[in-house]
């Protein structure tokens, strides 16, 4: 089915895409900004679910508690999101990839800003804990439509020997989201007195979140307008198709995806959610400092990204899965017991776990996209997006803190054994169905 031409698209063309003729670089780079909008406003969200909605929404309750809703919540997005996939790509073959990304945008970003003016409990009840689920379901249903399917495709088309390279470009996107939104937050509560930063303070960032998604819906959109990704949507390789056909078709291939990345994305809010909570929750020191050390490791993470790049295409992505996943096995049996060792204990914590994270999450896209069907690519490589998402991180906060606070932070690293053991498991059968199928 060909693409609608909308009034969106052609502004794009003609204001951004230079006749709409766009270098491979080019496309790379709004790869990475659509990314970090997205996870700009992630972050946002899972910062303030463990430093305001706790206090905000859920005074009725002791601390612990109020973050372990406040994470229940946080999972509703995840659990959403392919709900999110099967509306959004509806539109996109009635109405057009433009349609489709100016849509799910606008509504990630008004969902986005409209918790910028939740009232607090004390004003409006327990209204606002409904409010805050509807806008996060928001949210999630919108983060499914954002998948434009290039990050795999950037990987497949790539030139041989360079597949690493390019399936890294743009995983930067979301440490570049993150290290924003923890600065935003550590100024705030780094300046700003406790009764200014819950008045106001903490609200801006999500203000923030709206202008960047529209720079990144420009973004976007002169990617959907270029002659480049036109061709791909004609050639199936970006075409949509209805979830049902998809699920029928690459059923087993979309379960073994989701799977093949559950280290890393357990260990993705292991180390960028979980430890906040528990150094907010648990000792006596301020965030402020937490989300600085955060920045800094964070900065290690886009560097080992950037690694993993040079690494995969020389051992190959799915060896360097299979090791990035011993890693974090290895990993889990000790490392959370830093987070009990202060200033130092944090920061040695941090750094390792962000290394190992952008190694990692560095290759964990469309590891097995070249298996779909040409025909059902597009929709697979974003069901198994979600899955992936939901499985390996929804609940990551949740289940971290509600082991940590009953069995102590050692217990924590059995959710990250876990992922480590499904990604082992999913890359040993993607390896023998591939087998199996060449012989």
């Amino acid at each position: 089915m060909a693409s609608t031409t909308t009034t969106l698209e052609q502004d794009a063309r003609e204001i951004h895409a230079h006749g709409g003729d766009v270098h491979p670089g080019e496309i790379a780079v709004g790869v990475v900004i659509g990314r970090a909008s997205e996870f700009f406003d992630f972050f946002v969200y899972a910062i303030a679910s463990v430093v305001v909605f706790p206090k905000l929404v859920f005074p009725f309750v002791d601390p612990l508690t109020g973050t372990l809703y406040s994470f229940a919540i946080f999972a509703l997005a995840f659990i959403a999101r392919p709900f999110g996939t099967t509306l959004f790509m509806a539109i996109d073959r009635h109405h057009g990839r433009g349609a489709k990304l100016t849509a799910a945008l606008f509504l990630l970003g008004t969902s986005t800003v409209a918790i910028a003016f939740l009232p607090s409990h004390d004003t409006l009840g327990s209204a606002v804990v409904w409010m805050l689920a509807i806008l996060r379901i928001g949210q999630g249903l919108a983060w499914g439509g954002t998948w434009d399917g290039l990050a795999p495709l950037l990987a497949m088309r790539a030139p041989e020997g360079r597949r690493g390279w390019y399936a890294m470009l743009p995983q930067l996107g979301a440490l570049i989201g993150l290290i924003i939104a923890s600065a935003l937050f550590a100024f705030f509560l780094g300046n700003l007195s406790a009764a200014d930063f819950f008045d106001w303070g903490w609200r801006y960032p999500f203000f923030v979140a709206f202008a960047i998604n529209v720079v990144a819906l420009f973004s976007r959109l002169r990617m959907a307008v270029t002659p480049q990704y036109a061709a791909l949507f004609e050639s199936g390789d970006l075409e949509p198709q209805p979830v049902i056909d998809t699920l029928r078709s690459e059923g087993k291939d979309i379960l073994i995806g989701a799977f093949a990345p559950l280290a890393t994305f357990a260990l993705f809010h292991m180390v960028t959610v979980f430890p906040l909570s528990w150094v907010f929750l648990f000792t006596s020191e301020r965030p402020t400092r937490f989300l600085i050390i955060e920045v800094g490791a964070a900065f290690c993470g886009l560097v080992a990204v950037f690694a993993s790049g040079v690494i995969a295409d020389r051992i190959g992505r799915r060896r360097l899965l299979a090791g990035s996943a011993v890693a974090i096995a290895v990993f889990s049996g000790f490392a959370p017991q830093f987070l009990a060792g202060g200033f130092l204990g944090e920061t040695v914590f941090m750094v390792v776990a962000f290394i190992l994270l952008g190694i990692s999450f560095g290759q964990s896209s469309g590891i097995v996209a070249s298996k779909f069907t040409p025909k059902y690519r597009y929709t697979a490589s974003a069901l198994t997006n979600d899955f992936a998402w939901l499985f390996g991180a929804g609940f990551a906060p949740l289940a971290a803190l509600l082991l940590s606070s009953h069995f102590g932070l050692s217990a924590s690293g059995g959710y990250l054994l876990s992922g480590a053991i499904c990604t082992m498991v999913a890359l040993t059968l993607n390896r023998r169905l591939e087998l199996a199928a060449a012989g």
